[in-house]
């Protein structure tokens, strides 16, 4: 009798616990709750901490979370406004504020996520469709971009495009096309950034070949505009020592003129002071022009007059042939001289 009362006890204390477990819950600060009843909402959400009461068994605690929660979406193909076929990979921001409407549209975390893709997504595609690639690229419309003022003068040069909004700007448009779509839904959209814009595989190879072009065309532009300099540079060299060789030659030949002047006098008056002085003069003089003028097998032609004859009458210098022809009157030298040769 006694087991039979103890069980009862037991039971009884188990299903008390059961029921106080099943009507007390506790919500957290980074939590909010919709309580259902067989499935559908009952009374206002609780948003604040604390100990909470519900009917037990029959009715549920749905928690969602009250903190800002990310959402990262997955790199998508699209073509811009001037037909270039990028991969855009986007993330944003995104809070629960109105847990009821978000249990009844979405239900959970995973639904909402997917809609989420969906939304993002398509607003994307949209702003994206509707600008050049260069308003995604670049940040803001007043940021200079640096340029290179010597590649800008080579013909050929890609020249950047001006800009009339920006990424930032961009943004702006996905985030205010988005929320629109979000506030049905109890969410809040609080940013959407560009992680990341790609070229597409399909034409990375060509965009990377027109830019090797490109930059081959401007190293053209730089080495023949190096090419003309140097011809200029060399002109002016080539120039520059006619010039100078010519003021040297021209220098050379005065100052040589000068000194044959010069010597001319000295040797004049050494032979007015001394005629022997002379005559060995004359002597030096004539053998170093033999030296220069006779050479082998050598015939030379003189008068016997000749003064330079006069130091070769039976002689026969380095193999050269002297040959004395009488004087002649004019017109008939030539003959004579030729028969005496």
């Amino acid at each position: 009798m006694k087991n039979v009362i103890r069980a009862i006890i037991v039971l009884f204390l188990i299903g008390l616990l059961l029921s106080v477990s099943g009507t007390a819950y506790i919500v957290t600060e980074t939590e909010q709750v919709v309580v259902t009843q067989f499935g559908r909402p009952v009374g206002e959400p609780v948003t604040t901490a604390g100990l909470k009461f519900k009917l037990p068994f029959i009715r549920k605690v749905n928690r969602f979370d009250k903190r800002v929660l990310e959402w990262d979406g997955p790199p998508s193909d699209m073509l811009t406004k001037d037909k270039t076929f990028i991969v855009v990979d986007t993330f944003g921001r995104w809070q629960i504020t109105d847990p009821l409407k978000y249990f009844l549209r979405l239900t959970d975390e995973r639904r909402a996520l997917s809609r989420l893709d969906d939304i993002l997504g398509s607003a994307t595609l949209t702003t994206v469709a509707n600008h050049d690639l260069v308003e995604v690229v670049r940040t803001t419309k007043d940021r200079e971009p640096a340029r290179d003022e010597s590649v800008a003068k080579v013909k050929g040069g890609a020249a950047l495009k001006s800009i009339s909004k920006g990424r930032v700007k961009l943004e702006e448009e996905i985030y205010a096309a988005a929320s629109k779509q979000m506030e049905d839904l109890g969410i809040t959209l609080l940013d959407v950034r560009f992680k990341r814009v790609n070229y597409h595989p399909s034409v990375a190879g060509k965009i990377h070949a027109r830019m090797i072009s490109e930059r081959q065309q401007i190293a053209a532009g730089f080495r023949s505009e190096g090419a003309g300099e140097a011809a200029r540079i060399l002109g002016t060299k080539e120039k520059e020592l006619k010039r100078i060789n010519s003021e040297a030659y021209k220098t050379v030949e005065q100052l040589r003129g000068e000194a044959d002047a010069k010597a001319t006098t000295i040797y004049a008056e050494a032979y007015n002071q001394s005629p022997e002085a002379a005559a060995f003069y004359e002597f030096m003089q004539t053998m170093s022009l033999y030296k220069e003028a006779l050479a082998k097998d050598t015939s030379v032609v003189l008068s016997t007059e000749s003064e330079l004859f006069q130091f070769l009458k039976g002689a026969d210098v380095g193999g050269a042939e002297a040959v004395a022809s009488p004087r002649v009157p004019k017109g008939e030298g030539l003959a004579e001289q030729g028969e005496n040769r």
